[in-house]
């Protein structure tokens, strides 16, 4: 299960809010995922706060308005790479 952690990047501490280009690390609680198999620790991700949330929500504007002015076939090739990049990691 470690191996499986690793090759998708997974940390034993993980931030848990991104603008999809810039992770924004928190104070906030984490949240901690446990194993079904012996109820241990796999990882933790923090919960995003109030500043962090403001930020995301901004930077989805700005996206929203520069990806509608991208032509759709354009829009659908990106689409189409970040599902090949996502199936690199269909196995782990």
């Amino acid at each position: 299960m470690q191996k499986v952690l690793r090759q998708l990047g997974i940390q034993q501490k993980n931030i848990g809010t991104s603008t999809g280009n810039q992770w924004i690390a928190t104070q906030e609680k984490e949240i901690i995922s446990y194993s079904p198999v012996d109820g241990k620790p796999i990882a933790s991700v923090t919960i995003c706060d109030d500043k962090a949330y403001e930020q995301v929500v901004q930077k989805a504007g700005e996206a929203f308005l520069e990806w509608r002015m991208y032509p759709a076939p354009k829009r659908g090739e990106i689409v189409r790479q970040v599902g090949e990049a996502l199936r690199k990691y269909k196995e782990p």
